[in-house]
């Protein structure tokens, strides 16, 4: 049996790929990345997160973690009063060594910019940060990310788990004498709190959003 012949581009390969064919961030700099270079890095996988100065690449979304989304971001607009809006997808600056991107964000309408071409919003600008859980993301939202929004000013957290086919939400406000968050309730069928504004959210009425 003769030797099977090889494509001239492989024959000539030494077997390493062409440096230019790495993307710039595929190794870090020493000191780690910047919150600014999510803004400048060519090619970032989309939702790519900053933690400790580490890139952090995020699954695609489950069909469940976006009906969630798209649900709260709903409902939520719906309550929002004047000054508050109510967004999705954008990051939180919390410092120049972290920049997560939490599922759902209430936001003053003064941090929007006109031309909308703003990538991301400071803490103090931030009502209420709400992540939804995800089997890869367990980790990260509930012992990485909270003492991170804590610790940047971050008034209200909630942490929104799948229970079969329905929602629980873990509330969480900031305590201003520990800088830490306090869990204030724990809501399945109905979610109903005064802060950051009024919220009466009828978690049964999820299956209306599909």
């Amino acid at each position: 049996m003769s030797a099977a012949t090889l494509p001239p581009a492989l024959e000539q390969s030494s077997g390493e790929p062409p440096e230019e064919a790495w993307p710039s961030w595929i190794v870090p700099p020493v000191d780690g990345f910047t919150s600014a270079d999510l803004d400048r890095l060519p090619g970032l996988p989309r939702h790519t997160e900053l933690l400790n100065g580490s890139l952090v690449f995020v699954s695609p979304p489950g069909a469940w973690h976006s009906l969630v989304m798209f649900f709260l971001r709903s409902v939520l607009r719906s309550a929002a009063p004047d000054g508050w809006r109510v967004t999705h997808e954008m990051t939180a600056w919390l410092d120049d060594r972290n920049r997560p991107e939490p599922d759902v964000l209430v936001v003053a309408e003064s941090a929007m910019r006109p031309d909308k071409t703003e990538t991301f919003y400071r803490p103090e600008d931030i009502a209420l940060a709400i992540e939804i859980v995800s089997p890869e993301s367990v980790e990260r939202d509930h012992e990485v990310k909270p003492p991170k929004y804590a610790r940047a000013g971050i008034k209200h957290l909630w942490l929104i788990e799948r229970d079969g086919e329905a929602a629980v939400a873990y509330v969480y406000t900031l305590d201003p004498t520990t800088g830490d968050y306090s869990l204030i309730g724990t809501y399945r069928d109905r979610l109903k709190v005064s802060v950051p504004f009024d919220i009466d959210i009828d978690f049964g009425t999820l299956d209306d959003f599909r």
